[in-house]
Order: structure tokens, then C-alpha cells, then sequence
């Protein structure tokens, strides 16, 4: 394959990410409408999120590991294929739990931003590596941004459905031509798939994430949430000594304990619950009707296009900062990143009056989410071996989600906590859970301080571009 099509190797994988990141923010704005179409609940009617969010996180780490034992490229159009399967059915979905399911299979993939990030090591010249993976966040976290804005229209001018119909013609298309243009790794790990250790990653994530989401309707102090804790517990505990004793471990432990890595996960734990929490909430604080005391009662399409900035910014600044990287270092870029988050909602804690500030908030927000996508991607990559990169990318996606469902959960109890007689919150529980959103992200950007400062064995220069599987320094600054 020659070098040149790297940027239709790129174009590819940069199509799957956005089209799945999209898929998680697109239907839930649409959600009133499902249930309303499908004559369902309201808690029902949410397990179409909830679905999603617990497949994902499951088939995240083991799908990357299985691409770096079994090929990146054959795992890649497996997983798109999986993605299209599931968008199809969902479009012709006749009733609720056909469309939970075509969620589950769409929660598969999630293992396309692992599978990316390996295979633009694996396959780009060193030196294009960190921009690459940088544009390639920009595209993961605009993705969720074009699902916030772009649902309203959609349902408006044509149906529910069609926020699956579309995906459909552009991951067929896709699959197409990954199948001609993207080539197969050269690179393989050695060793097998550590299927116990797949069931015990998948058990406790499951039993973690799922009180998480649902403890709002089934209590805090509830049986269920309770047991599950304990569960999520007793799984991870014994999930951490099987991949300790294992010869072929999903997840190298050592890998996740080296000081880049261990630092930018706790990051990420931390700004995921900044960001998903305002993806989740902000978009009902301006919808909320002024007779509250605040919000602008603004429509889904309205409440979407006060997100805009936000898409923008994201773009942008996760372009530029694969432009900034050399000179600057990852460490600089996430610790910016997750201090202008905490800005932002600091901003927002105080002053949110006005649709201008609202859309100044989504704006700068947007600049911290884009850089710190990109830096954290390429802390990541830049510290594991080739033959790790996967299940380390997996993992960093996944402890996100984790941080986006705690913040998600926590901001919820706050704002729903207390009602007004009308049944709508009071602005205290939004203004108090912006706050606490604010700290965590000024966590995330304390937690980036902590990234060692030093050169660490770097990327893989590409056998296609050099000739020979050769190692070039990458610097985490």
C-alpha cells in the first residue's frame, strides 16, 4: 500500500470514530420521542442509553486487545460491520426492546478507538503518529457534539429513525473501503485471549456502571444499587488477581501501573465526569422554562444550537493541538485542556443568565475537551508497547466513561434531588452540581501535573515508511 493513502486509511478511521461518538450523544436528546413512538416508559425508554453505555464498555478493551493478537484491520471491519448491523436494526426497530438490543450491538463499536489509534501506529511514518491521533480525538469528540446538535433537526424534518438510517449509508460505505484500502498490521501480540478475564472485566463493569445509571430511579440506599456495588467489588478484585497470575493477560497490569499511564487514566476518570455530566444536563438547564427562575425554555433544536461553540471549539482545538504537541508536550495540552474546563463551569456556576454566556461556556468547555482528547491519546500511545496499544487505549476510553457515568450520576442527585412544587428543579441543584463539576475538572488538571516529565520509548516508525520496525523517541512533557 503506498504512503499516500495513509490519508484514506485515515479518512476511514476517522469516519468509524466520529460515527460511533455521534451515535452516543444523537438519541438522547430524541429520547421523549422513542418513547412516545414506541409506546413505552420513561425508564423504559432510557435503557436505550443505558444499553449502549454497558456495551461499550465491555467490547472497549477486549475488542482492542483482540486486535492486537488477531490483526487490527480484520478486527476494525468486524466491529464496523457490527456497528452497521446494529443501526440497521434499530431503523426498523417495531418495538422498544428490538431497539435496546440493536444498542447493544452498536455498543460494540466502541472498539474502534482503540483499533484506530493501533493501527495509525502501527502504519503512519513516526513523525505523522502524534497529529494523526491528535485529529483523529478532534473527530472522536466533535462526533458527540455533532449527536447534541444535529438530533433536533433530524427528528424535526423527518423521523427518529433516520438518526440511524444516515449512519447506516455512510458505515456501509466504510466497510467498503476499509476492506480495499486499509491495510493489516504488520505488528502482532503474542499469547491468546484471556477469556476469563474478559468475563471478569465484563462482570464488574456491567455491576459498576449499571447502579450508576439506573440508582436514580431504584434508589441509592436500595438493594439492588447496594448489592451491586458489592458485587462490581468482589468482580474487580477478582478480575485484578486472575490477570495477575495470567500468562497472556487481557490487560498488563504493569502497563497500567507505569506512572504516564496510571497519572493520564486518573485524568481522564476525572474530566469524563466534567464533560459527559454537561453533555447530559446542560442541554435541560436551557430547556427549562423561564418560570423556574432560570433556563431559557428553549426547544431541542434551540438547546442544540447553543452547543454549537462547543462542536466548534472541540474541532478546533483538538487540531490544533496535535499542531502544538512537539513544541509544548501532551502534559502541557491536558493539564490547559482540563483547566479550561474547570473555567468554564466555574464561569457557569456564577453567570448563566443569558444565552450569550451559556454559548460562552459551551465554547471554552469546547476548547478544554478537544485538547484534552487529543493529549491524553497520545500520553497514552506515546508510553505502552506497540503490542499494548489497544488494550491501554481501551482502557483510557473506558475509565472516561466510568468518570462520565460517576459525574453523570452525581450531577443528577444534585439537580433532581430537591423539586420545585411545579415538579421542575431548583437552580441551586444546577448551580451546585456545576460546581462540583468544576473541582473535578480542576482534579483532572492537577491529576495531569502529575505525568512524569522525561522521554519514554516511543512510537513505532512504520516498516512501510522506514524499511525496519524501528523505535523513535516520544517526548511526554
Amino acid at each position: 500500500m503506498p504512503r499516500s493513502s495513509t490519508r484514506l486509511t485515515f479518512a476511514v478511521l476517522a469516519t468509524g470514530a466520529g460515527v460511533f461518538s455521534m451515535l452516543q450523544s444523537l438519541i438522547a436528546p430524541a429520547l421523549p420521542t422513542v418513547q412516545h413512538a414506541l409506546h413505552t416508559s420513561q425508564s423504559t425508554a432510557t435503557w436505550v442509553m443505558t444499553a449502549y453505555l454497558l456495551s461499550a464498555s465491555v467490547f472497549t478493551p477486549i475488542l482492542g486487545r483482540v486486535g492486537d493478537l488477531m490483526g487490527k484491520k480484520r478486527t476494525l471491519v468486524a466491529v464496523l460491520v457490527a456497528v452497521l448491523a446494529g443501526c440497521l436494526l434499530a431503523a426498523l426497530a417495531p418495538n422498544i426492546g428490538v431497539l435496546i438490543v440493536a444498542r447493544i450491538v452498536q455498543g460494540i463499536g466502541g472498539a474502534l478507538f482503540p483499533l484506530s489509534f493501533g493501527i495509525i501506529r502501527d502504519e503512519f511514518a513516526p513523525a505523522e503518529v502524534s497529529g494523526s491521533i491528535s485529529n483523529l480525538s478532534a473527530v472522536i469528540a466533535a462526533g458527540g457534539g455533532v449527536g447534541m446538535v444535529a438530533a433536533g433537526p433530524i427528528v424535526s424534518a423527518l423521523d427518529y429513525r433516520w438518526l440511524f438510517w444516515i449512519p447506516v449509508a455512510v458505515v456501509a460505505a466504510t466497510v467498503l473501503i476499509a476492506l480495499r484500502y486499509v491495510p493489516e498490521s504488520p505488528r502482532r501480540s503474542e499469547g491468546r485471549v484471556n477469556w476469563a478475564g474478559a468475563v471478569l472485566l465484563s462482570g464488574w463493569l456491567v455491576a459498576l456502571l449499571l447502579p450508576l445509571s439506573q440508582a436514580g430511579r431504584w434508589g441509592w440506599g436500595s438493594p439492588r444499587v447496594i448489592g451491586l456495588f458489592a458485587l462490581a467489588a468482589v468482580v474487580c478484585a477478582l478480575w485484578l488477581r486472575s490477570e495477575a497470575r495470567s500468562a497472556s493477560p487481557l490487560i498488563d497490569l504493569r502497563v497500567m501501573r507505569l506512572p504516564a499511564v496510571w497519572t493520564t487514566n486518573l485524568a481522564a476518570l476525572l474530566f469524563g465526569a466534567g464533560m459527559y455530566a454537561i453533555w447530559s444536563f446542560l442541554p435541560g438547564f436551557v430547556q427549562t422554562p423561564g418560570s423556574a427562575g432560570y433556563g431559557f425554555g428553549a426547544s431541542v433544536t434551540a438547546s442544540g444550537l447553543l452547543m454549537l461553540p462547543m462542536l466548534v471549539a472541540m474541532f478546533l482545538s483538538g487540531v490544533l493541538g496535535g499542531r502544538l504537541e512537539p513544541r509544548v508536550g501532551a502534559k502541557a495540552l491536558l493539564t490547559a485542556g482540563a483547566a479550561l474546563g474547570a473555567l468554564a463551569l466555574g464561569f457557569l456556576t456564577l453567570w448563566h443568565d443569558t444565552r450569550w454566556q451559556v454559548a460562552l461556556v459551551a465554547g471554552v468547555f469546547g476548547l478544554g475537551i478537544g485538547l484534552a482528547f487529543a493529549s491524553m491519546a497520545n500520553l497514552v500511545v506515546g508510553s505502552v508497547p506497540p503490542e499494548q496499544t489497544g488494550a491501554a487505549t481501551g482502557m483510557n476510553a473506558n475509565i472516561r466513561t466510568i468518570g462520565g457515568s460517576v459525574g453523570a450520576a452525581v450531577t443528577g442527585v444534585l439537580v433532581t434531588g430537591r423539586l420545585q412544587p411545579s415538579g421542575l428543579p431548583y437552580a441551586s441543584g444546577y448551580t451546585h452540581a456545576f460546581a462540583l463539576l468544576a473541582l473535578l475538572c480542576l482534579g483532572a488538571a492537577l491529576a495531569a501535573l502529575l505525568v512524569p516529565v522525561k522521554r519514554t520509548a516511543g512510537l513505532l516508525g512504520s516498516p512501510r515508511a522506514t524499511g525496519t520496525p524501528t523505535q523513535a523517541p516520544v517526548r511526554v512533557r
